[in-house]
């Protein structure tokens, strides 16, 4: 190690948002600031049971101690420099936030964005908000294994010869499943345009720690990502960042955007946690991550020795998997992925991330055990041997073509609506989201008009009954549809 690497992770020893709070609550005073519960005198005896009394002192907000510019500032350096970035930002409002203050930061009303068709629904409220034209790319979708990838670098580059006008490109890297795709191709792209790559990098905090993980997307050349810490580092719920680098996107318009939305009170409970997630993966990032690949190594390996599992791995030069996270099909069950899980659930005391009509994934962290992972491989087990069934017959749809665009998302969220029968919405103009799951990439967004291949492809879908879940509409059921 050299001395500039061992000054850095001395550095990175400091919590200084955490330190503040100790400071603050070891000063006896009388508080006449918000929150109302003064410190947890106020607060109700039930959440007091679940919770202790220990937290409720270091529940507060902006006070003198802790104002953005000072320790909060040198928190969110310290996170920069760890993560690789230039300038960060913790997010007390999710990495929902952050995605939307990034299409704020880049795009005005009217402006193109070019963006998967899977991307999470943060980015069709950002959409909203901002006024932006969606020019969307499908993902590579994997029919067998009923899972979407990344959108391919050709497909980045044909659609900035079409739309040169393009403001901001936005890709998600990894995706739920963890699949990565080739992200430096798809940034010497974009940056041949001069504009900048936009990253949902929430399920890839962990990247930077680890050599046998995917790269990191600011590695990669990505001028903005926006990480859920919470989801695979040891940040608490809804605590997130925005990594910023290079000179494409100016620091203060992303500023001027997380002030739209984010709370104005912030919670230094998530904010400590943020800092202090920092400092775990920054000074012991590798040593956890290790663990945890051996851990998922464990189980990939234990279940696919079990009759009627099989274990998603990826095969393609172009794009890589995040090992840490583990897919399994149980269709060989006879099961459909909400079946499994509701019985692993239910009755084995086993519960996934994200069940799909074919497979369950599940987040590895160095958070589980060994003993998680025998658990997980017994339930399985289980399952295999006491729940399955005759052969199950089902089959996805087959996704249409992205529909028309007519009318501006924000001008279709906005616009006087009414609700009519799916039957009778053939060439209106949808007025709301409606997203399948699987395979979670939106049929429909505001301003899109219904084709009679759309149509088609919902009257499948509701014909899948339970197997498939609709998300984003007022009708979950798809009885009925909100249109212009």
């Amino acid at each position: 190690m050299s001395i500039f690497d061992f000054m850095s992770l001395e550095s990175q020893k400091k919590t200084p948002l955490v330190d503040t709070l100790l400071s603050y609550i070891s000063k006896p005073h009388t508080p006449f600031y918000i929150p109302g519960h003064k410190g947890g005198k106020g607060i109700s005896p039930v959440l007091v049971d679940l919770l202790g009394e220990q937290v409720f002192p270091v529940d507060v907000t902006e006070l003198p101690e802790l104002a953005p510019e000072g320790v909060l500032r040198e928190a969110q350096e310290l996170a920069a420099a760890a993560f690789g970035a230039k300038t960060t930002w913790f997010l007390h409002n999710g990495s929902t936030s952050g995605i939307i203050a990034a299409i704020l930061a880049t795009c005005k009303t009217n402006e193109k964005i070019i963006l998967p068709r899977n991307v999470h629904k943060s980015a069709i409220a950002g959409l909203i908000l901002s006024g932006a034209i969606p020019i969307f790319i499908p993902p590579v979708y994997d029919k067998g294994w009923d899972i979407a990838y990344s959108i391919p670098p050709k497909a980045v580059a044909a659609a900035l010869e079409q739309h040169p006008d393009a403001k901001a490109v936005l890709v998600v890297y990894p995706t739920y499943e963890g699949v990565c795709g080739d992200l430096e191709a798809i940034a010497n792209i974009t940056h041949q345009h001069n504009i900048p790559l936009l990253i949902d990098e929430a399920h890839g905090a962990h990247f930077a720690f680890h050599p046998h993980l995917p790269p990191s997307a600011l590695s990669l050349g990505a001028d903005l990502t926006v990480q859920s810490t919470h989801k695979v580092l040891g940040a608490m719920t809804q605590a997130s960042m925005i990594h910023l680098q290079g000179e494409r996107i100016p620091p203060e318009s992303i500023s001027r955007a997380l002030e739209l939305v984010q709370s104005s009170s912030p919670s230094y409970i998530l904010l400590a946690s943020l800092d202090a997630a920092r400092q775990q993966v920054a000074r012991k990032g590798e040593k956890l991550m290790s663990k945890t690949l051996h851990l998922a190594q464990s189980a990939r390996t234990r279940l696919a020795t079990i009759d009627g599992l099989s274990v998603f791995e990826l095969d393609s030069q172009d794009m890589t998997l995040d090992p840490t996270r583990l897919t399994v099909n149980v269709t060989g069950l006879g099961l459909s992925g909400f079946e499994a899980d509701e019985i692993l659930h239910q009755q084995l005391g086993v519960t996934a991330e994200l069940p799909t009509l074919s497979n369950l994934t599940f987040v590895i962290t160095w958070g589980n055990t060994p003993a998680d992972i025998d658990q997980l491989v017994l339930a399985f087990t289980i399952l295999a041997r006491d729940y399955r069934k005759p052969s199950l017959s089902f089959s996805t749809p087959s996704l249409p073509d992205s529909p028309t665009l007519v009318v501006s998302p924000r001008e279709a969220f906005w616009s006087t609506k009414e609700t009519l029968p799916l039957e009778k919405t053939l060439n209106r103009i949808s007025g709301e989201l409606v997203c399948p799951y699987p395979p979670g990439i939106p049929v429909l967004i505001p301003g899109e008009v219904i084709s009679s291949a759309t149509l088609a492809y919902l009257e499948q879908v509701v014909a899948q009954g339970s197997l498939i879940t609709i998300k984003g509409c007022s009708d979950s059921n798809l009885k009925t549809l909100k249109v212009l």
